[in-house]
């Protein structure tokens, strides 16, 4: 049998109906939510600072910048994460740290929550969660307190 009209404009419309979903405002607003931790408590945004200034635990600024301690040290490799509070919602800065391949396979940045090995992940660090889950809900506080986009 041979195909009709009609079956040759269905990937086409299929395409552009996907792609309506990907950009619009309900999708866009859910996508890569991630609700709280199992386990966890309400994040403390005081440990969640420490947590992304620290040099032994996030290591967030080797990448981001932040209004933390001095500038001058830290990264632009990924986004500031001036504005985090204002730009994504509690879920959504939950998924990015926690497996940010989850929204961009190709990332650079690790998966915080999620076992994981590769050649990014030292061999000491292979195999376990980087940060807890209390960890995460506590970076994920002192982001949503990030609400100016800085300079």
């Amino acid at each position: 049998m041979l195909p009709s009209p009609a079956d040759s404009w269905r990937p086409l419309v299929r395409r552009a109906a996907a792609a309506w979903l990907a950009i619009g405002p309900l999708s866009a607003a859910l996508a890569g939510s991630m609700g709280p931790l199992p386990g966890t408590q309400p994040g403390d945004a005081v440990r969640g600072a420490a947590i992304v200034a620290s040099r032994q635990g996030g290591l967030c600024l080797l990448c981001h910048s932040a209004p933390l301690g001095d500038t001058r040290l830290h990264g632009n490799l990924g986004p500031s994460l001036n504005g985090a509070g204002a730009r994504w919602t509690a879920g959504q800065l939950r998924q990015r740290v926690a497996d940010a391949s989850s929204l961009n396979p190709d990332t650079v940045m690790p998966s915080y929550l999620r076992r994981s090995s590769g050649s990014r992940i030292p061999a000491a660090l292979a195999d376990r969660p980087l940060l807890d889950a209390q960890q995460i809900e506590d970076i994920v506080a002192y982001l949503l307190t990030l609400r100016d986009p800085g300079p």
